[in-house]
This record gives C-alpha cells, structure tokens and sequence, in this order.
C-alpha cells in the first residue's frame, strides 16, 4: 500500500507542506509515522481526504442547474480566438488548462472575454489515465 511524504502529499493536492501539517494537525488528514519515526499519510487515506476536499469545493461552486456532467472545472478564460463561425476559449481552472472550442454564437451569448469567470464542463466517454 502507497504512503506519502508530507510534501508528496502537498503537492498531490496543490497546497503548502504547511497545510498538510495543519490538516493533519488538526485531525482532518490521517497521519501516521513510517520506520523511521518520519511521519507519513496513507494513499488510501490520502485519496479519500482529495475527494472529500472536492466535494467541498464543487458544493462552494454556484454550479447553477441540475446537470448529469460531474467534472466541473470553475476557472478564468485565459485566451479567446474568434473566427466567422467557431471560437477557441482557453481556461485556466487552478493548475489545469482546458482548451474548448464552441461557435462563435456560444461566445457572444455567454459575452466571454479575457479574464470572465466560468465553469468548463467535461463529459467524456474516453479518459485516459497514465500512472506518475
């Protein structure tokens, strides 16, 4: 079973080693001590913790109507390339980039522009996964 250094995990979840200290600290992040005496957190407790702190953050998100789409990145449109018809929107949602391409109808109704904030919805029915 995968354990974790304090800074694996920090960066696993896009926060400070300082953080994953307190989390731990304060009982929200299970933490044990390796062999060593150094202290570690379990993958399994670890990837649970990551979708609990998800699940927080897309309650916090105004997700506005019902949907069935579950992978909502809320970011800010970075870049938008318009031509005649079709438009390029880039987004940056925390560490990912999302490129969309949408009509240029979709643009001009939603009144996108550099540095509005959005929610990229991704529905896939291929994802790949490599492991790290």
């Amino acid at each position: 079973m995968p354990s974790y250094s304090i800074g694996q995990a920090a960066r696993l979840l896009r926060v400070s080693s300082e953080t994953v200290r307190r989390w731990a600290d304060g009982g929200r992040l299970p933490m044990g001590r390796d062999g060593s005496g150094n202290r570690v957190i379990d993958g399994v407790g670890l990837a649970r913790f990551a979708q609990e702190r998800a699940a927080e953050d897309e309650r916090s998100v105004d997700s506005g109507p019902p949907t069935s789409v579950r992978n909502a990145f809320t970011g800010i449109v970075t870049a938008l390339t318009v031509d005649d018809v079709v438009a390029q929107v880039e987004i940056q949602a925390g560490p990912h980039r999302v490129v969309s391409l949408v009509t240029r109808e979709a643009v001009e109704e939603l009144d996108l522009a550099v540095g509005v904030k959005v929610i990229a919805r991704v529905k896939s029915t291929s994802v790949h996964v490599d492991r790290s």
